[in-house]
């Protein structure tokens, strides 16, 4: 979706959904309007988050914010970062070459599976006993 220079998307990693608006500006970064530095702690979930930026040479183009729910630090930062991606190929499809040889462009879609029943988890078994 895109309405006057604003770039919209929608990124999804595990359970972590994260809505991004990107605006061309100067490269200030707002997650669930905190900057980035201060949402994030940990140094690697924030560059993880900003890698499509930095691959495409963008990183001080656009003042982005982050809408994102659900999920851990690292889920939401993969969740940003996908989100990021698709509205940078609404911005500039010709990003789409650089952006899918890295990764960025498909769905992570690997997720928890679901407990069964009869079953301590997913595939753990009970403990059997003979006696």
């Amino acid at each position: 979706m895109e309405k006057e220079n604003v770039f919209y998307a929608t990124g999804k990693r595990k359970s972590a959904i994260a809505r991004t608006w990107l605006t061309p500006g100067k490269g200030e970064i707002l997650v669930n309007d905190r900057p980035v530095d201060e949402y994030f702690k940990v140094g690697s979930a924030k560059t993880k988050a900003t890698q499509a930026l930095a691959l495409t040479n963008t990183l001080e183009s656009f003042d982005i914010k982050v809408r994102v729910l659900g999920g851990g630090i690292i889920g939401q930062a993969g969740a940003i970062r996908h989100g990021i991606t698709k509205a940078l190929l609404l911005f500039n499809p010709d990003f789409r070459q650089i952006l899918k040889r890295a990764g960025f462009v498909t769905r992570d879609s690997r997720v928890k599976e679901r407990k069964k029943y009869g079953q301590k988890g997913a595939r753990a078994r009970f403990q059997f006993s003979k006696r």
